[in-house]
């Protein structure tokens, strides 16, 4: 068998014990992280932090799988129906090269064509819709249920939340 990518999911916090743990180990691990500035009351303060928390990836063969689980701050593989989901490649290799290249990255809840959002921050602060994909960019679409009509606007993705999944007709 040859070796995958799995996600491992950890306790809260113990993402860098746990990945340090597993490369003593011998297993090759990937930890995403993003610099951030944290605000207290009395400073500010640089930190690095897991871009996806409570999570880490291995690359792996299963056949060791007890050896990682028995490792401190590990709760489990990522599954799906009892079996561990790999990660292609690819997916590993994009988030590789985004925080390898320098620019500002940082988590942002996992939105999907379909999902019902609102605008948090600027001049359309607060309004609703549902999020679409054109031509590569992510627009909002707003309707007016009862003249059965919608507009379309470019947002950015960063200043998007879920309210989860869309219902209802003509949408």
């Amino acid at each position: 068998m040859s070796e995958t990518w799995f996600a491992l999911y950890t306790k809260h916090q113990h993402e860098k014990t746990a990945a340090a743990l597993l490369e003593r180990k011998g297993i090759q691990v990937f930890l995403p992280v993003y610099k951030t500035v944290h605000r207290w009351t009395d400073r500010n303060q640089s930190v690095v932090l897991p871009l996806f928390p409570c999570y880490l990836f291995v690359r792996t063969v299963l056949e060791g799988k007890v050896e990682i689980l028995r490792t401190a701050g590990v709760r489990w593989l990522v599954e799906n129906a009892g079996r561990a989901c790999p990660i292609p490649d690819e997916e590993i290799e994009a988030v590789r090269r985004v925080c390898s290249v320098g620019v500002r990255v940082q988590p942002h809840p996992f939105l999907k064509q379909g999902d019902h959002v609102r605008i948090r921050d600027g001049a359309l602060a607060g309004i609703q819709g549902v999020l679409v994909r054109m031509k590569n960019q992510c627009r909002v679409v707003i309707s007016v249920e009862p003249l059965q009509k919608s507009l379309s606007l470019e947002v950015d993705m960063a200043n998007l939340e879920s309210l989860g999944v869309a219902t209802g007709c003509g949408r």
